[in-house]
């Protein structure tokens, strides 16, 4: 399993790093929430420990973050804080866990297998449209069956219009969703990856195609073919 560790101490970062990947994680490391944000536009993750007390982006924030990018990665927010008021509010900003410092490396291995064992709540796994089949667990495409290979930011785009299929997303809400509304993105790559999206379906002769609804945005269809 691919795991991020968010953790703004570079000792702790750097033993979390060690054990876990001792543990037979595929292990990525870094100090912030801007840093993980980076980290999961490039790469799909199957779960994360993430400090709460972080600067400049709390634990909370970046949970809450992940889940409006509808990311159904497991979350275990790790943290001095032990109030009761702190965990409600650290599970009600999307993390899947709490565990509480200091805390034996056993019983974070063992949380993290229980995460690991767990199905995302919230969105269905497999969105399936015509003869397209979207695992959000997995992050794979397939067509009848067959994969058909996407990077993470055209597997994030398909995956938003299939979760609306027939009707129009909007551009805004894709940068918002996809790009997480940064400013630095120029929002004609929007068109540049679903013309990317249009080749690889149209490859795979999968039943649906992306019409584009001049002024509003863009919609999955299915072509009854």
């Amino acid at each position: 399993m691919r795991l991020l560790v968010v953790e703004d101490d570079d000792e702790m970062r750097a033993l979390l790093e060690r054990g876990l990947a001792a543990e037979g994680y595929r292990v990525t490391a870094v100090e912030n929430g801007v840093e993980a944000l980076i980290a999961l536009g490039e790469q799909a993750y199957d779960l994360a420990v993430v400090d709460v007390m972080m600067p400049g982006m709390s634990g909370f924030e970046l949970s809450r973050r992940i889940r409006e990018r509808d990311d159904p990665m497991r979350i275990l927010l790790v943290t001095a804080r032990d109030a009761v008021d702190d965990r409600v509010y650290g599970l009600d900003a999307g993390a899947d866990d709490y565990l509480t410092k200091p805390f034996a490396f056993a019983e974070l291995t063992a949380r993290l297998r229980a995460l690991g064992r767990r199905e995302s709540a919230g969105a269905p796994r497999i969105i399936e449209v015509a003869d397209v089949a979207i695992d959000s667990e997995a992050r794979r495409v397939a067509v009848r069956g067959q994969r058909v290979a996407m990077s993470p930011t055209e597997f994030a785009l398909l995956r938003l219009l299939a979760r609306s299929a027939g009707a129009v997303v909007d551009r805004p809400k894709i940068l918002e969703e996809v790009w997480d509304g940064s400013q630095h993105v120029d929002p004609n790559v929007v068109e540049q990856y679903i013309s990317y999206l249009r080749k690889k379906l149209a490859a795979q002769d999968a039943g649906v195609a992306i019409t584009t609804v001049r002024g509003r945005g863009y919609r999955l269809d299915t072509t009854g073919s």
